[in-house]
């Protein structure tokens, strides 16, 4: 799926060229499609594009490709040099690059990052790559012409895919302090012990990460410690709306890394359905409020009928007592003969 706006620099380099691209896509998260492209752009008089897979491509982790593009040329080959970036919007010194050379073919015409940065980093909004629903990449790249492609090129025109890219990335915005977690990387101290718990009940949690790398390991216990987290210092009164978004993001997050939640899955569903109970729960308090406002309204109505009552039984009374009978058409007595 084409997307975003795709704005380009060229500069001539000698016989070589260098152009500079930003692709802008707004309206992230609207798109809901397993691969999105930017348009084509031309360097070296042939098309490219770049390609995400912002839900990961058969990974826990955002995929980034540069594409070359020449379907109506046969056995077509362009050797680049190109440098991909995932750019932080709230902290440039943590803008996520990584380069390589290639040689792009007809049938090999992409090459990138299957493991660029996990998902669970990427979607966090406290990262800086997605801010006001907008996430920015750039991209650098030379193609350079076969005859000034020398031997030591070609050598390093198909590197091993690597699944880290070249770049330190520091966690962001922690609880507090960042401590080592069981040789698994830098977790915030504030999680440690709700993982050290939950980890002495259910042991599969540290088998099933031992064969991975530490940055994969790092995220997953923070996705996990995020989510312990979360369950520990919330209240029912808590899980309003928002609450709920962010737990059911933090879950789907926790789920790329392949633990066995079994365990942890009730308590989620659990925390998930207090917003229904929290409505019901408001429902019911203007219920009982109104039945209160009703009955005293009724107790009101039920003093006015006593007193009408009263009233209307002293009318009888009076009523019951009559007048004497006298001639209407007499004349009025003055005391004379």
């Amino acid at each position: 799926m084409v997307v975003g706006e795709l704005k380009n620099q060229h500069i001539h380099m000698g016989d070589k060229m260098l152009q500079k691209l930003t692709w802008t896509i707004n309206n992230f998260s609207k798109w809901d499609s397993d691969e999105l492209c930017s348009e084509n752009f031309y360097v070296g008089g042939h098309p490219w594009r770049i390609a995400i897979y912002p839900k990961g491509h058969n990974t826990g982790y955002l995929s980034i490709y540069l594409s070359g593009d020449l379907p109506n040329f046969d056995a077509w080959s362009r050797f680049a040099n190109f440098k991909l970036a995932l750019i932080n919007q709230l902290n440039a010194k943590k803008t996520i690059t990584a380069g390589s050379q290639y040689k792009f073919s007809e049938s090999e015409p992409d090459y990138g990052w299957p493991e660029f940065i996990p998902l669970v980093e990427f979607r966090n909004f406290r990262s800086g790559f997605i801010v006001n629903d907008t996430c920015i990449v750039e991209a650098e790249i030379t193609v350079v012409k076969p005859e000034h492609v020398t031997q030591a090129d070609q050598v390093v025109s198909k590197p091993v895919v690597c699944s880290e890219p070249v770049v330190q990335v520091t966690n962001i915005n922690p609880l507090g302090d960042l401590v080592d977690f069981k040789s698994f990387g830098k977790i915030e101290k504030v999680f440690v012990p709700l993982l050290e718990e939950v980890c002495k009940l259910h042991p599969s949690l540290i088998d099933c990460q031992q064969k991975r790398s530490r940055r994969f390991t790092e995220w997953a216990f923070t996705a996990l410690g995020q989510i312990l987290h979360f369950l520990k210092s919330r209240k029912v009164k808590d899980m309003n709306a928002d609450a709920c978004s962010h737990l059911q993001l933090l879950w789907e997050e926790l789920q790329t890394f392949n633990f066995d939640l079994t365990w942890l899955q009730p308590h989620i569903q659990s925390a998930l359905s207090m917003k229904n109970y929290i409505e019901k729960a408001v429902q019911l308090k203007a219920m009982k409020e109104n039945l209160a406002t009703l009955e005293m309204e009724t107790k009101s109505l039920k003093e006015k009928i006593f007193t009408a009552e009263v009233d209307l039984e002293i009318a009888r009374r009076d009523l019951a007592k009559g007048l004497e009978e006298r001639d209407l058409d007499a004349d009025l007595a003055y005391g004379g003969p």
